[in-house]
């Protein structure tokens, strides 16, 4: 088993101030990123709106999330470990590989299976958990960050709003309509 990323965050308190450290590095890419592309001042104030800082902010939180890579012979003793948690497999159950993250204030991991293409895999995971859980989580209708109570359960059952779960084209087999829960 291997793990990848940084933020594995086991409360929905911890998920808000996880969320709220890459804001400031969310704004330093997007103003990095139009002196790159030599905006002036007034193509600045009229093209990078809150909106952009915001969806980069989201990718920088998802892209940290923690992942667990293995076999599915340790995903399946995981989930045996687990057996509290509600398990959204996204993909194929008879690919050997399996990529997962759990989010303990949620009670749920999320996993995604893959033959070859690893990183395509847990970047998918990744967007999944923030649009599945996450987003709503952290998020009010504002966009502002909320800090719920932890006894709260996540609604897993809803689409992926704004996650690519269509990546067929990276390598990943993670199409919902094969989506099994357990």
């Amino acid at each position: 088993m291997e793990t990848h990323g940084t933020i594995s965050p086991e409360t929905r308190e911890a998920a808000a101030d996880a969320f709220d450290r890459v804001g400031p590095t969310a704004q330093v890419v997007v103003r990095e990123t139009a002196k790159a592309m030599e905006f002036d001042r007034e193509e600045y104030r009229e093209r990078v709106t809150g909106d952009v800082v915001e969806t980069v902010r989201n990718a920088l939180f998802a892209e940290s999330l923690t992942v667990t890579v293995g076999s599915r012979a340790e995903f399946d003793e995981w989930c045996a470990d687990h057996d509290e948690f509600e398990v959204v497999e996204l993909g194929n159950p008879d690919v050997e590989r399996v990529a997962w993250h759990p989010i303990p204030f949620a009670e749920t991991v999320i996993a995604t299976t893959f033959q070859n293409e690893r990183d395509a895999a847990i970047s998918t995971l990744r967007r999944n958990a923030f649009g599945r859980v996450y987003r709503d989580t952290i998020l009010n209708d504002d966009g502002d960050v909320t800090r719920g109570s932890d006894t709260d359960g996540a609604d897993t059952d809803s689409e992926a709003d704004g996650a690519d779960t269509d990546s067929e084209a990276d390598g990943a087999d993670t199409d919902s309509e094969s989506e099994e829960t357990n």
